[in-house]
């Protein structure tokens, strides 16, 4: 069920386009069952969770590598579970009332959400590295698309290319963080990692390893200086700010550091870095944050705030790490309950602030404090929910911020007594600037509330007559601040069932297994120094607010973009600029400087690397001796080759080319390859005919007499090209260390695959991921030059080449010749018989998928040429593009059917079963794999055919 999961919410958007069956229903409605559903098994689990249990489930991947598909779930994924789906529902909701479903394209919106929720519940549930990488990118990628959805406005572009190529920078070095964690501990797996950190923290590796990681989890949380790409990225619509800014995607890098702090905790580095980086990240955000005019902008630096906020204090909660197992590890990790606990608050307090601010944008069409005023009676209810989230943020009674933020101030005091690092004079400076952006933390507060709400209506400046939020956008923020209100005033509801066992999760191993970390949170404590910071932080932040307003700040136009961002955009102009002109050095429109290009680096890698390498020897010898035949062939080879750049014509060019081919077909022929031969033979007659079909395109063939140092590069690279494959060659029939691979084939083709015919098995099992990956980009080819061709523009033309020249180069194609066309009647029916003959038999005898798609292709290229493609058109009205899509599907629903059996992807299976009629019959698993390769060959040459030969 854990991996359902993950798979639900990917599985569910692929559906979502279905409701447009039905006009009349918001597509909202239907997707919102989903994260509620998950939700609710999520809840489900916290009683085993509480209890100390954990659910561990695999699927085998790639288990040679070490990458498998292992989801775990204890107290930490669990909490991130349960924000990412009761934040999930709770956002579907509010989307159905500010999305309007005849404007917006609200099924691409679900489409998007669904993917980036099932990401990020891959990324908190995800045991293995690799794959949690992949799931990370992931949610990278999707929330580009939901940043951008509006992608006609050219700042929703921005925002949503900056996020992701600072995110996805960030995932870079983290992925290489990953596999220097790999290369010291031989797993990807985080739990096996945790059991071996005392004999890797010597290594020298480890600490490149941890600033790699931090890094992808500084720019994912957007800490300083990585935060500029959040306030862009309030572009989006509101629904996505507050989904992916307060409970998800921000929180992606603090979950990284919580779940890894088992690994790196113990480490000064890891204490310093993600504390400092947090704290500064806290302090600089609180400022930025009361110089913004946005309301969604003001939210932003308050969201890169309070994410400082949480990474600091498990920055100091790594200090436990450092008393593994005493008094002075339970006191420092309470820093840690503080973290965990705040990160719920910060879900529902910005949360429930993020979808305030959607409705005033809603409803009256501006989030410019400058223009509002006064919507405190118009807009009550929506006053209501806004004052109870900022005074949540703000940390004022009687609500959960107000603890968490209490256990804040507790935990920058406690680390002042820290005296194994020896730096104790400077901690006294974490209580300070915590302090001080506590009071730009209430300004800002109170800024959002009052500024909006209170003193005069400026109706003058609004477009649109303010009036209070439908039921349906309420509904959402009020569950929100209702539950800011349950965890101030009854926080132990949280503190055994999720908070507790969070903590157990990020100090995993610091404690004797009977022995947990006591969570209990209490309104009051006494008159304590926190009191007094908190007293002191609402006396000057009221003194600073009733300045900030005697001064009229939010009067004032603050022009320009802070440096980071000047850097940020310079720096993007700069590599533009200078990839501009690299690409003008060497692409200069030659299709012979291009190939000067590829085949001379050819020369210098591989000859370089042979030339290097050591033990290297030229097999010469045991060589059969060469027959009459086989002579004869190979020297008509050669002649046909070497006249191919003497040919006065394309036309005789083409053909001594299809002569080579021929001629190696003859050779299979020869050392009874019939697999081979076939393939070859079809693979030619295919080639030759779609030469020819270019060649009309192209312009006579010139003979121009070119100079000897125009020359002379041409033959020098013919000549390393032809060299470097030769030594090459030589080279692995001589120096091979391992015995040869077609041992094993050969004896294991049957009894581990159910097949007979070791090429065909080798194709579809073996190397069955070869054989996917190739037809995946004979796909994209083929796609390619379907748009290149149907889509090609002229200058000063857009769209298609008009339909009736398109018509006339179809008529090329068409044969007069009556003899051709009559016995192609019954020579097609015969390829074809052949063809499903070679598919059928290809598992035991010769053939296959492969030979039989082309075997089919070559029947129907036959019958465009005596007929003419409209006649094949007309007979066989079909969509190859679609057949090719339809052969894909098959191969990768196939490769991915084990995953139900607890197999690796493309394993395969047979058996032996008693049919009617036919009686024992062997069936395998990869006829199906063979029959999506067979039809997606033939929708890729028929596709590629009938494009360049004039098929609309």
């Amino acid at each position: 069920m854990l991996h359902a999961t993950i798979w639900i919410p990917f599985l569910l958007a692929v559906l979502v386009p279905l409701a447009r069956r039905v006009p009349r229903l918001h597509a909202g409605w239907t997707v919102l069952a989903i994260p509620a559903a998950l939700f609710l098994y999520f809840l489900m689990q916290i009683p085993g969770v509480r209890a100390g249990e954990y659910t561990l489930s695999t699927i085998p991947w790639m288990p040679s590598l070490g990458i498998n598909i292992t989801l775990y779930l204890d107290g930490l994924s669990l909490l991130f579970a349960l924000l990412i789906t009761g934040m999930g529902a709770l956002v579907i909701l509010y989307s159905i009332y500010y999305l309007n479903k005849r404007t917006e394209s609200i099924h691409h919106f679900y489409i998007y959400l669904l993917m980036f929720m099932g990401a990020m519940l891959g990324v908190v549930l995800s045991d293995n590295l690799m794959v949690l990488y992949g799931f990370w990118e992931l949610t990278s990628i999707t929330s580009f698309l939901l940043i951008a959805f509006w992608h006609r406005r050219e700042r929703s572009r921005y925002g949503a290319l900056k996020s992701m190529l600072i995110t996805v920078f960030g995932g870079l070095a983290m992925f290489a963080g990953f596999n220097l964690l790999y290369v010291m501990s031989g797993s990807y797996s985080i739990r096996e990692i945790i059991t071996q950190v005392a004999g890797l923290t010597g290594e020298p590796l480890f600490i490149p390893a941890l600033l790699l990681i931090l890094l992808g989890a500084f720019t994912k949380s957007a800490q300083f200086p990585f935060h500029i790409w959040l306030p862009d990225a309030m572009e989006a619509p509101t629904p996505v700010s507050a989904y992916l800014h307060s409970a998800t995607m921000v929180k992606a890098g603090l979950y990284l550091v919580a779940r890894l702090s088992p690994v790196f905790a113990g480490q000064s580095e890891w204490f310093w870095l993600v504390s400092i980086v947090g704290l500064i990240t806290l302090l600089f955000g609180s400022f930025k944050a009361i110089k913004q005019t946005d309301l969604k902008a003001l939210l932003a630096y308050s969201t890169i705030s309070q994410l400082g906020l949480i990474m600091c204090l498990l920055g100091l909660g790594s200090a436990a790490a450092f008393f593994p197992g005493t008094e002075e590890s339970v006191l420092y990790a309470m820093a840690t309950t503080a973290a965990i606990f705040h990160l719920i608050n910060h879900a529902v307090f910005k949360g429930s602030l993020f979808m305030v601010v959607g409705i005033i944008d809603h409803e009256t069409n501006t989030r410019d404090l400058r223009k509002l005023g006064g919507l405190m009676s118009l807009m009550p209810i929506t006053f209501s929910v806004a004052l109870i989230g900022a005074f949540s943020m703000a940390g004022l009674p009687p609500f959960s911020g107000f603890l968490s933020k209490e256990m804040f101030f507790t935990a920058v005091l406690n680390i002042r007594d820290l005296n194994v690092l020896e730096v104790k004079s400077w901690l006294i400076l974490f209580p300070v600037i915590a302090w001080t952006a506590s009071v730009f933390t209430f300004v800002y507060s109170m800024i959002l509330v009052f500024k909006t709400f209170t003193g005069k209506l400026q109706e003058e400046k609004l477009n649109k007559v303010p009036h209070e939020a439908p039921l349906g956008l309420l509904l959402s923020p009020v569950l929100l601040v209702s539950l800011a209100v349950i965890f101030g005033l009854f926080p132990n509801l949280l503190s055994h069932s999720l908070i507790e066992p969070a903590v157990a999760s990020v100090h995993y191993g610091l404690l004797p297994p009977a022995e947990t970390f006591p969570v209990s949170i209490h309104f009051w404590h006494g008159w304590t120094p926190e009191i007094f910071m908190t007293l002191g932080v609402v006396a000057v932040g009221v003194i600073l607010y009733r300045g900030y307003s005697r001064l009229k700040i939010l009067e004032r136009e603050w022009k320009g973009r802070d440096s980071l961002n000047r850097l940020y955009d310079g720096s993007l102009v700069l590599m533009e600029r200078g990839s501009a002109r690299l690409t003008n050095l060497y692409m200069t429109g030659s299709n012979r400087h291009y190939l000067l290009y590829i085949f001379g680096f050819f020369i210098l890698a591989l000859g370089s690397a042979l030339l290097g390498a050591e033990g290297i020897t030229l097999g010469m010898s045991d060589y059969a001796p060469l027959s009459l035949y086989e002579t004869a062939v190979i020297a008509v080879m050669l002649l046909a080759a070497l006249a191919v750049p003497f040919a006065k014509s394309r036309v005789n060019a083409i053909l001594f080319t299809g002569a080579v081919g021929y001629m190696v077909t003859l050779l299979f022929v020869i050392f009874r390859a019939p697999d081979l031969a076939l393939t070859q033979m079809i693979v030619e007659t295919v080639s030759v005919i779609l030469f020819l079909m270019c060649f009309k395109y192209l312009p006579k063939l010139k003979t121009v007499k070119e100079r000897p140092g125009f020359r002379l590069p041409n033959l020098v690279i013919a000549v390393g090209v032809g060299l470097t494959m030769t030594f090459i060659a030589l080279a692995a029939m001589g120096s091979s260390p391992f015995p040869a691979i077609s041992e094993f084939f050969l004896k294991e083709s049957y009894s581990l695959a159910g097949g007979k015919n070791v090429v065909n098995v080798i194709l579809v099992d073996f190397r069955g991921f070869d054989t996917l990956f190739e037809i995946m980009v004979l796909a994209i080819a083929s796609l390619a030059i379907y748009g290149l061709v149907n889509l090609r523009m002229e200058p000063g033309v857009s769209g298609r080449i008009p339909g009736e020249k398109r018509k006339n180069q179809a008529l090329l194609l068409r044969s007069n010749d009556v003899i051709l066309r009559t016995m192609s009647k019954v020579i097609v029916i015969i390829i074809i018989t052949f063809s499903m003959y070679l598919f059928f038999a290809g598992h035991n005898q010769p053939g296959g998928g492969f030979i039989g798609a082309l075997m089919t292709s070559a029947a129907l290229v036959l019958m465009a040429i005596a007929f003419g493609m409209d006649t094949v058109r007309k007979v066989l009205p079909l969509n190859y593009r679609m057949i090719t899509a339809v052969g894909l599907l098959i191969a990768i629903l196939t490769a991915a059917g084990s995953f139900v059996f607890g197999a690796p992807f493309l394993s395969h299976s047979f058996g032996h079963f008693m049919l009617p009629v036919m009686g024992d019959t062997e069936l395998a698993t990869a006829v199906l794999f063979d029959l999506g390769v067979y039809l997606a060959v033939v929708g890729v040459t028929m596709n590629i055919i009938f494009t360049i030969g004039g098929d609309e």
